[in-house]
């Protein structure tokens, strides 16, 4: 699969008292930019959250390489490393847009789950087929 790049900028609330991202901010950096990947393909979050499927992160390696700054604009890109029928495995990069310096890079495992009550909590499904082969498609 041909990596999807997002684009970011960094606001100063993204940032610690230094101008520096903070570190918890690169996960929702990556999560915006998976986000998007999945509006590219047409796989709209609201439909499927109210037919009670989502996708929650099970597993994240985060590596941080060099400090984003207030300001800078980043592009986050997202590549398909292992698609299965219940999870997706993802490599992921932030990058300074500027100069291309890779800030952060990541692996990112999500689950697909049925969202349940209270009571039943989450418990892991198939993807629906009609997610699933765009995701094919994709991959």
């Amino acid at each position: 699969m041909i990596s999807f790049v997002w684009p970011v900028r960094v606001y100063y609330e993204d940032t610690d008292a230094g101008g520096i991202v903070y570190y918890a901010n690169y996960l929702k950096f990556l999560e915006r930019a998976r986000t998007e990947w999945l509006r590219s393909l047409g796989i709209e979050q609201p439909s499927w959250l109210a037919a009670g499927v989502g996708f929650v992160v099970r597993q994240v390696q985060l590596e941080l390489l060099q400090p984003g700054r207030f300001d800078d604009e980043l592009l986050v890109s997202v590549e398909v490393l292992k698609l299965g029928r219940a999870s997706l495995q993802f490599a992921q990069t932030v990058r300074r847009k500027n100069c291309n310096t890779e800030l952060c890079r990541a692996q990112v495992k999500v689950a697909c789950v049925e969202l349940g009550s209270a009571a039943t909590g989450l418990r892991a499904v198939a993807m629906p087929a009609a997610i699933y082969e765009v995701l094919k498609g994709a991959h």
